[in-house]
């Protein structure tokens, strides 16, 4: 199992406290009833959330338990401010979520680079006494205290940011297949599970247009329950505008096994049948050309579908214009 790619964590937050009021009352030699000159206290330091394209997980986070914005200072004498808390900065990458560990709401959501989210605000500083002075109060010997900070469990949640995401059982050819249309290079091998982590890929297309695959782990019968590694790759493939079924040409019931891997997503999420979808029959050089035909005969199903080898490259422009086609519909 890649290690490096971390999917989940789970921080405690909590942003500053804003820093009290100051009561002070100005004395003197020269004003030894001199009236109140307390300063406002500085606001506690926000909890802030910042999307970084250069990151693809967040293992950066795995080992962090707590993060703590730091608290506003109080004010003093001669009207003197107190200093600001210091913000505390998340980078995290596209596509991360962070829900409230308690009751699962969704509290923000980071889709661009750079983009800033105050996930918690710091505590407001308290006023100083010079606010309260008045004509019949005038020396006030109050000051406000500052607000407290706010604090919650969270999860932080990546689901990757894809235009097309490859669904199929293990050993369908997802990875054969990324690998012979972009840049991704993933493990390779004729056994089941050998992906465990997403793979990315860019798609260049025709006139310097591109579009990214993500080889998406490969689901068993059972996954939306959470067998094998279901659920964690599921999640995944909510974020994919398009998604493309990959069955290979020597599945015993090729519509019955598209058909379970809809069941499943059913299952996870009703709203992923929503999605456009392409039928991609894999491993077409394995078959003599007769035989292949007799099997193009009988597929009838609802969706295009293409018939492809990724090792002799047959069919592989015509994908690529039926996905294009698709995310520009």
């Amino acid at each position: 199992m890649n290690e490096n790619f971390i999917d989940y964590v789970k921080i405690f937050f909590r942003s500053g406290k804003g820093g009290g009021g100051s009561a002070h009352l100005a004395r003197s030699a020269n004003t030894p009833k001199g009236g109140p000159d307390g300063g406002d206290g500085g606001r506690g330091g926000h909890v802030i959330l910042k999307g970084n394209a250069q990151l693809w997980t967040l293992l950066h986070l795995k080992y962090t338990k707590h993060l703590y914005a730091e608290n506003g200072e109080a004010g003093g004498k001669n009207q003197c401010f107190g200093k600001d808390g210091k913000d505390v900065y998340i980078d995290v990458p596209l596509g991360t979520i962070v829900k409230d560990a308690e009751t699962s709401e969704l509290m923000a959501e980071v889709l661009e680079d750079k983009q800033e989210i105050i996930l918690l605000k710091g505590g407001r500083g308290g006023l100083g006494n010079v606010h309260f002075k008045s004509a019949t109060r005038q020396t006030p010997r109050f000051a406000q205290p500052g607000e407290p900070g706010l604090e919650c469990q969270a999860i932080l949640e990546l689901k990757i940011l894809a235009d097309v995401g490859l669904v199929g059982f293990p050993n369908a050819g997802k990875s054969t297949f990324i690998s012979s249309v972009s840049n991704a290079r993933p493990k390779i091998a004729n056994y089941p599970f050998t992906t465990l982590v997403p793979n990315l890929g860019m798609v260049s297309y025709r006139e310097q247009r591109s579009f990214v695959v993500a080889d998406i782990p490969g689901i068993i019968e059972g996954a939306s329950e959470g067998k094998g590694l279901g659920l964690r790759f599921l999640r995944h493939i909510e974020r994919n505008a398009v998604l493309m079924f990959l069955v290979p040409v020597d599945s015993e019931d090729i519509l019955k096994e598209y058909n379970i891997l809809l069941t499943e997503l059913k299952a996870y999420n009703p709203d992923l049948l929503d999605k456009k979808r392409l039928l991609a029959i894999s491993k077409c050089d394995l078959l003599p050309v007769e035989e292949l035909n007799k099997i193009k005969a009988n597929i009838h199903a609802d969706i295009p579908v293409v018939y492809i080898s990724s090792h002799t490259q047959m069919g592989l422009t015509e994908t690529k214009d039926q996905l294009w086609a698709l995310l520009n519909e």
